[in-house]
């Protein structure tokens, strides 16, 4: 109950706050994980957790409408706009996962997941996981990232994006 509080009270305070065009908060970090509350200039917010080194990163976001969004950032990628990509992601030793169609937008690789069993299946993979690889349609290995931490991360987002969707009373 005092986490759920807490997150409402960094809700208030990122959209309380916007000035500038972003502005995120803390709100939970654990091995190579950090989870965030994320408020535009627009008054959106947003979720994510996100796994990152020197340039690199790859999070996972929520957004107020139910959405979850992979991005795999690096600054040694330069998209144009509207170019696509069909990728592959395996986590471990699993079966590698299909990123179809995968949007290349400046340094990022952005990938909606299905609002289905097969979204839920890929969180709870990431969640158990020890290593994600990003790969090239053939099977190329393009990124990886530890995972360390996912699941106690994971948790802190699942809780984070049910306050965001919640538009009644942050506190029950």
């Amino acid at each position: 109950m005092g986490y759920r509080i807490g997150l409402a009270a960094a809700l208030i305070a990122v959209t309380a706050g916007m000035a500038l065009a972003q502005e995120s908060e803390v709100l939970f970090a654990h091995k190579h994980w950090q989870v965030e509350i994320v408020g535009w200039d627009d008054g959106s917010v947003g979720c994510v957790a996100e796994v990152s080194a020197p340039g690199e990163s790859f999070s996972i976001w929520t957004f107020p409408d139910g959405a979850v969004q992979l991005q795999f950032y690096s600054t040694a990628w330069s998209f144009g706009e509207g170019d696509t990509a069909d990728l592959e992601v395996q986590i471990d030793r699993r079966g590698p996962w299909s990123l179809t169609a995968a949007e290349l937008y400046q340094n990022s690789v952005l990938f909606y997941l299905p609002d289905s069993n097969a979204g839920v299946n890929f969180i709870n993979e990431v969640a158990r996981g020890n290593r994600l690889y990003l790969r090239d349609a053939d099977g190329s290995d393009v990124q990886n990232y530890s995972l360390a931490g996912s699941s106690a991360s994971i948790d802190a987002l699942i809780d984070c994006g049910g306050v965001i969707q919640s538009p009644g009373n942050p506190f029950n």
